[in-house]
This record gives structure tokens, C-alpha cells and sequence, in this order.
């Protein structure tokens, strides 16, 4: 697994460790920009959309991509993770562009749905490198670090859109030529350090080949051939119940991302760049406290499910108290809180888990499965925190709705794991 690129003298793992960071602060960017910007999206479409429409942006996006992780992630095993991210990037590009053309909402929307196409095919291959190529000792770290990308794109998109779309007025589509600019910038990246699917195979083969026949030598058993995925597998109770909590997970932080910013402007009274870097302390704050957390669990291995529940109910905890808080104060720490504990710190443990419990063979359907589950939710929590907003006139119950799934999906997660401890 410390093979050294062509010519470097960097270890390959590490140059994807770098590659696929890069390629989560690209997608966020994009992500999170359009959200500050929908006061001036809808002033330049006429001025008569609603927060329902408004959200179905998002949903667009999402619906997207959820439609292509199954896909994706079959492709990744079949093909390659280089012919499927490339192309999905040249569409997520394409789709960029058409969004900063747009004339009506309908226009946003198809482009939006484009973008989802096009960064679906990014999550199957990334995950499926990191299995693959970072070592064992080093996986939750190494995919922390990955996932930091999401903050620090999440973060600069918020900031970029706040400080240039809303408080020094540049056109909101400014937005959508820098993420032409980062995605032309990943597509020369990825066709320089990722493996050709020969290389791959070859380097995977001896790497198999050589782990297979150690666990012989040391159980003294001969080397069994490969198994295959099934659906018995996939859906297995305990993997299962991960996509619940994955599902319940991502729905707090799509909800969160999304509408956060409007949130605070509209209901808490924050103004201009405030809103931007307030928003945008959930993704930063993320990003030690994945870091942090992910080190320990490479330290204690055996005790990832005992850190993703206590790091679940934490995250739940925040968020309740951030739509609770009296003052500007208290809300604030509440999101700091809430990205230390939340989403972006506890996903390289699961993901790490999943590693260790998914079927072997078919990593990247199984990848596929697990984020078409946790995805799911960024379909539906955009739209329908719109609708409460327009029917109730505040996102608070969407908060709350968000509470209410996350300690649901972890005490289904901490049971389905109680339970195989007692079998065992």
C-alpha cells in the first residue's frame, strides 16, 4: 500500500489523500454558494419565488446525485474510478456553466440536476481509493482529511457568496464561474496522479494477492477465493442500520447547509458577511474535530461504534440547542459545537466501519448503497423545510425534525451492533 507514484518520490496514497481533499473543496464551493445568494436569485428571476422553489435547488442537485451513486458505484467496480470521475466532472462543469446563464427557475433547476449527475461519480471512486490505498492504521485519519475538504469548501463558498453576491453586490453568477475555474483545475489534476485501470489492477492484484496470503500463513488456512457482493449482504441488519444513520446524519447537515444562512438572516437578525462566516463555522469548526476524533479511533480501533454514538447524540444535542438560543452568543457556540461533534467529524468513523464491516469484493457498490441511503435526505430536507417555512413562517421545526431523526438513527445503530456483540 506505500507504493510510490511514477517519478515522485510521495507515496501514491498520500497524493489521493491531497487529490480527493482538493476534490471536496471543488463540489462544496459549488454547494454551499448558491444558498447565501437566493434573496438575489430571486430579484433577478422576477422577484416572485417562493422558499419552496427556492429550496428545490437544492433538491435538484441532490436528486442528481443520489440517482448516480448506485450507478457510480457499479460503474467504479466495472471500469475504473478514472473513466467514471473524469466524465462526471466534464458534466458537473458543463452544468456550472449552464446555471450561470440561467434565465428562470426552470433553467436552475435542469442545471442543478446536471451538477448532482456529474459530482455522483465522485463519492464511489473517492471511497473506493481510499479502501484500496491508504493503510489500515491510517484510514480514519487519512479520510478525515479527505473530508476536511467538504468544510473548507462548505466555508469558502458560504464567505465567497456572502462577501461577493451579497454584501459587495457582484452578480450572483460570479459564483458559478469560480466553480468552472476549481473543476477545470480537478479534471487536469485526476488525469495526471490517478491510475490508469491496468496500473490499478496490477498494484490491487499483488496488494491482494500479498494480504491473502499472510492471513493464510498466520491462521494456517489455506487462501479462499474471492467473495461475492450480495444483497444479502449489503442489506444486512448492522449495514442496514448504518444507512439509517447515515440517512439521519446527512439530513441535520443538508438541512443545516442549505438553509442555515437564510435561518440566521431572517430569523436571528445577522447581516451581510455575518451571515456567511456565522454559516460557515459549522464547516471550519468540522474540521479538528474530525481530525481529532478520527486519530483516536485509528488509536482504539475496536471502539468506532462506542465514538459514533456518543458523537451522534452529541451532534443532536447542539443543534437543539442552537435553535433554542436566546442570543447570538450561545448561538454561535451551539454551531461550533454543532461542526466539532457533527457530521464531517464522524463520517471518516463510519466510513472506516464500513470498510471493516461491508463485503470485501464490490466496495464501490457497496459505497454506492450507503450514500444513495444518506443522500436521500439532502432530497428531501431542502424542499420540505421550505414548505414548513412557507406554511409556518420559521425553519424551526425543521431543526427540530432533525433532532428527533439523529437520536432515532443511532439508537437503531447502537442496537443492530448490541446485538451482533451478543451473538458474538
Amino acid at each position: 500500500m506505500d507504493a510510490k507514484s511514477k517519478g515522485s518520490g510521495m507515496d501514491y496514497w498520500k497524493k489521493i489523500v491531497i487529490l480527493l481533499c482538493a476534490g471536496w473543496v471543488t463540489i462544496w464551493v459549488y454547494r454551499s454558494a448558491l444558498s447565501p445568494a437566493y434573496p438575489q436569485i430571486n430579484a433577478s428571476l422576477g422577484g416572485n419565488i417562493t422558499d419552496t422553489a427556492l429550496g428545490f435547488i437544492s433538491t435538484c442537485y441532490f436528486f442528481g446525485y443520489v440517482a448516480m451513486q448506485i450507478p457510480a458505484g457499479f460503474l467504479v467496480d466495472k471500469i475504473g474510478k478514472k473513466k467514471v470521475l473524469i466524465p462526471g466532472f466534464i458534466v458537473f462543469g458543463l452544468a456550472a456553466l449552464l446555471i450561470s446563464q440561467a434565465t428562470s427557475i426552470s433553467m436552475i433547476y435542469i442545471g442543478s440536476v446536471l451538477a448532482g449527475l456529474g459530482c455522483g461519480s465522485f463519492y464511489g471512486s473517492a471511497y473506493s481509493l481510499t479502501s484500496q490505498n491508504i493503510p489500515k492504521e491510517k484510514r480514519s485519519f487519512s479520510t478525515a482529511i479527505v473530508n476536511s475538504g467538504s468544510a473548507v469548501g462548505s466555508g469558502l463558498g458560504l464567505i465567497l457568496s456572502s462577501f461577493l453576491v451579497v454584501q459587495l453586490q457582484f452578480p450572483w453568477q460570479t459564483m458559478m464561474y469560480i466553480s468552472v475555474a476549481l473543476i477545470v483545475v480537478m479534471l487536469i489534476a485526476f488525469v495526471a496522479i490517478i491510475r490508469n485501470n491496468k496500473e490499478d489492477a496490477e498494484f490491487l492484484a499483488q496488494s491482494e494477492v500479498a494480504e491473502a496470503e499472510a492471513a493464510a500463513v498466520a491462521k494456517d488456512a489455506p487462501v479462499v477465493e474471492k467473495e461475492h457482493v450480495s444483497v444479502k449482504k449489503l442489506f444486512a441488519p448492522k449495514m442496514l442500520f448504518a444507512y439509517i444513520l447515515y440517512f439521519a446524519t446527512c439530513y441535520g447537515y443538508y438541512m443545516t447547509v442549505t438553509w442555515l444562512p437564510n435561518f440566521l438572516g431572517t430569523e436571528r437578525g445577522f447581516e451581510g458577511a455575518a451571515i456567511g462566516f456565522s454559516a460557515s463555522l459549522v464547516a471550519f469548526a468540522s474540521i479538528p474535530g474530525a481530525l481529532f476524533f478520527s486519530r483516536l479511533a485509528d488509536k482504539y480501533m475496536h471502539k468506532k461504534v462506542q465514538f459514533i454514538v456518543i458523537l451522534e447524540l452529541l451532534a443532536a444535542a447542539m443543534l437543539l440547542f442552537t435553535v433554542q438560543a436566546t442570543n447570538s452568543t450561545f448561538l454561535l457556540i451551539s454551531l461550533i459545537m454543532y461542526g466539532f461533534l457533527g457530521k464531517l467529524a464522524v463520517e471518516p468513523i463510519i466510513i472506516s466501519w464500513l470498510g471493516e464491516n461491508a463485503p470485501k469484493v464490490g466496495i464501490g457498490t457497496t459505497l454506492g448503497v450507503f450514500n444513495f441511503f444518506g443522500m436521500m435526505s439532502s432530497v428531501i430536507a431542502p424542499t420540505l423545510t421550505g414548505s414548513i417555512s412557507d406554511a409556518t413562517g420559521s425553519k424551526v421545526m425543521g431543526f427540530y425534525i432533525s433532532v428527533i431523526l439523529l437520536v432515532v438513527g443511532t439508537i437503531l445503530f447502537l442496537l443492530a451492533n448490541l446485538n451482533k456483540k451478543q451473538k458474538a
